[in-house]
């Protein structure tokens, strides 16, 4: 289970997450930057893959594809911002 609603404290910016996508290895900060939250920019460097969750908000993103803790990656500052 993940909350919806992730935040991040750093851009303060909402958390985007998209089932069963990949971020491309290209991507980076910029890409981000300039693209969040345009679905239509970002699919530009998402890569389909079952079962796997991409997440991204204007300065961090993260390819999940196994059951992960995200509260053990010391440099993201994603919190639940409505529960």
């Amino acid at each position: 289970r993940t909350c919806d609603q992730l935040r991040c404290t750093a851009c303060d910016f909402r958390v985007s997450l998209f089932n069963d996508y990949i971020w491309d290895q290209s991507c980076d900060y910029l890409f981000f930057r300039n693209n969040m939250p345009e679905l239509s920019k970002l699919r530009a460097k998402m890569i389909k893959k079952k079962g796997a969750r991409a997440y991204a908000c204007q300065c961090s993103w993260r390819s999940i594809g196994e059951l992960t803790d995200l509260q053990t990656e010391q440099q993201l500052r994603w919190v639940c911002g409505k529960h």
